[in-house]
């Protein structure tokens, strides 16, 4: 782990401008900081990634991940003083932040649960459109990065699904939400913020047919589907991560006579995803 190379990012094409400026800036800020950036966890250092979210509206969301090590309360508030002045009166302020987040994480990867999103500056979500709907972004929620794609995505679910106002749709890892014309959605998702914004997004785009239920698939799905004797027909969509399915929640949509149709969405199919399609 001797040969990180950090180089820059302002050559790539299939960066969005705004990404890369936001980016500069952050590099900027490190560079001025008393402290050192964390590469490697064990050897020290504070600064750590940052993820930019931006959406088609003009939005622009940024979430700091910081590592604590053994900074006490008092230095940690003033860490994040200097961040939110650098980008809300110093060089930053050109990224026109919609939403500057922190995040005190000594893990790969915290949640919102395990360790809070702070909110420095400005409006607590960022929101995109998506056909023609208006939807909610909180820092912790999955959504697609190519809002054009995913579009083409959600058309092709709802062609594919052959659902019509009778049919009960089953959305698994549901994310923000997505609505379709039929008489109930049911999603379930694991982050808790996504939930969050689903069941607001439903709301504020004035559709009333959706239930959310948060928590595991493996733990929600085959209580909620053993119980099952709803006679309309169901159509479940599964969209899991890169880990695929949990086997239990395969089993549990074996078991379920009422699904006729099933839709497999993977960003990674020669993966784990193989292994659930011949389940």
């Amino acid at each position: 782990a001797r040969n990180i190379v950090c180089v820059k990012a302002n050559h790539m094409e299939n960066i969005p401008p705004k990404h890369k400026q936001v980016a500069q800036c952050y590099e900027e800020f490190i560079r001025h900081s008393p402290l050192d950036p964390c590469i490697l966890f064990h050897e020290g250092g504070h600064w750590r990634e940052l993820v930019v979210r931006t959406t088609s509206r003009g939005d622009t969301m940024a979430i700091v991940t910081f590592h604590p090590q053994e900074l006490g309360q008092e230095a940690l508030a003033t860490q994040k003083a200097l961040l939110k002045e650098f980008f809300t009166r110093g060089p930053g302020t050109v990224c026109a932040l919609t939403s500057l987040y922190f995040q005190e994480s000594t893990m790969t990867r915290c949640s919102h649960e395990q360790s809070p999103f702070q909110l420095l500056h400005g409006q607590p979500h960022i929101f995109e459109e998506v056909l023609s709907l208006k939807l909610r972004i909180s820092p912790d929620a999955f959504f697609q990065v190519n809002t054009g794609g995913a579009e083409v995505l959600y058309r092709a679910v709802g062609e594919l699904s052959h659902a019509d106002g009778d049919t009960v749709l089953l959305d698994i890892c549901c994310g923000t939400g997505e609505q379709w014309p039929l008489s109930e959605i049911i999603g379930i998702e694991v982050v808790e913020q996504a939930i969050e914004d689903a069941r607001w997004n439903a709301a504020f785009n004035g559709i009333s047919n959706c239930e959310f239920h948060s928590g595991k698939a493996e733990a929600v799905l085959p209580q909620l589907l053993s119980s099952w004797e709803d006679a309309r027909p169901l159509v479940a969509v599964v969209n899991p991560s890169r880990a695929g399915l949990h086997y239990r929640v395969v089993r549990a949509i074996r078991n379920c006579k009422s699904i006729r149709r099933l839709l497999y969405i993977s960003c990674k199919p020669e993966g784990e995803a193989m292994r659930n399609f011949l389940e």
